[in-house]
C-alpha cells in the first residue's frame, strides 16, 4: 500500500469500528443499546489500535489530522505531505460513516431520537459552553499528540520486513486514546480529531435518515479547530523541552 491509500483504509477501519460502537450502544433494538460509555470508550480503543495495526508500517498510521499537523509542526513529518494524508484521513472516514450507517439502516429507523441518530457519526456536547467545549478538545488532543511524539510505530524494512514491535506498537496509542475518553471524554465526546468529526457529520448530512434532525453545522467547527490547536501546542511544547 502507499501512504495515501494506507491513510485511507486505516481511518476507514478507525471510523467503521468507531461509529459502528457508537450505533450498537446508541440505537435502539441493537444487541449493545444502552451498554454505556465504557463500552463506547473500549470501542474506540480498538478502533484506533486496527486501524493502527494496518496502516502503521506503510503511512505511520497518523489516522487523524490533528496527528499529521502536530507531527509536521514538530517536523517530524514533511509539510509538503499534509494535504495528501489529510484528504486520505476524510476519505477514510467519511467511507466508514457511511458502511456504519448502510449496515444499521434498520436501527436508525427504530431510534426516534434525532440526536441520538447524529450522535453515532459526529460529537455534540453534553453542556453546550463554547469556551469549554473547545478548551476541552484543545486538551484531550494536546494529550493524544503530546505522547504520539514520545514513541515510535513499526516501520518497514528495505526487504518490507516489519521491525519493531510489529502489530503490537499500535497499542500505545490506543492505550492513550481510550485513557483520554475515560478521563476527557464526558463533556464533548472527545473527538480530538477532525476528520472523526466532520467526515461522519457529512455522511450524516448526505444520507437518507428518518427524523435525522439537526446536523449541529453550529458546533461543528469546535472538533476541528480545538484538534489543530491541541496539536501544535503539544509539537511546540514537546519541541521546547527537548
Amino acid at each position: 500500500m502507499t501512504p495515501f491509500v494506507s491513510e485511507i483504509v486505516g481511518t476507514f477501519l478507525l471510523m467503521l469500528l468507531g461509529c459502528g460502537v457508537n450505533a450498537n450502544v446508541s440505537l435502539q433494538k441493537t444487541y449493545g443499546n444502552g451498554s454505556g460509555w465504557m463500552v463506547i470508550t473500549t470501542g474506540w480503543a480498538f478502533a484506533v489500535y486496527t486501524g493502527v495495526v494496518v496502516a502503521g508500517p506503510y503511512s505511520g498510521a497518523h489516522l487523524y489530522p490533528a496527528v499529521t499537523i502536530g507531527l509536521a509542526a514538530a517536523g517530524e513529518f514533511p509539510w509538503e505531505s499534509t494535504p495528501n494524508y489529510i484528504f486520505a484521513q476524510f476519505i477514510g472516514a467519511m467511507l466508514g460513516a457511511f458502511i456504519v450507517w448502510f449496515i444499521n439502516k434498520d436501527h436508525f429507523d427504530a431510534t426516534l431520537d434525532g440526536d441520538t441518530k447524529r450522535g453515532v457519526f459526529c460529537n455534540a456536547p453534553a453542556i453546550p459552553n463554547t469556551l469549554l467545549n473547545l478548551t476541552t478538545e484543545i486538551v484531550g488532543t494536546f494529550v493524544l499528540v503530546f505522547a504520539v511524539l514520545y514513541f515510535t510505530d513499526a516501520v518497514l524494512s528495505t526487504d518490507n520486513a516489519i521491525i519493531g514491535l510489529g502489530s503490537l506498537g499500535a497499542l500505545p496509542v490506543s492505550l492513550i486514546v481510550w485513557g483520554i475518553g475515560l478521563s476527557l471524554g464526558g463533556t464533548t465526546g472527545y473527538a480530538i480529531n477532525p476528520a472523526r468529526d466532520m467526515g461522519p457529520r457529512i455522511i450524516h448530512a448526505l444520507v437518507p435518515i428518518k427524523n435525522k434532525g439537526s446536523n449541529g453545522w453550529g458546533y461543528s467547527w469546535i472538533p476541528v479547530v480545538g484538534p489543530i490547536i491541541g496539536g501544535v501546542l503539544a509539537a511546540g511544547i514537546a519541541m521546547a523541552l527537548q
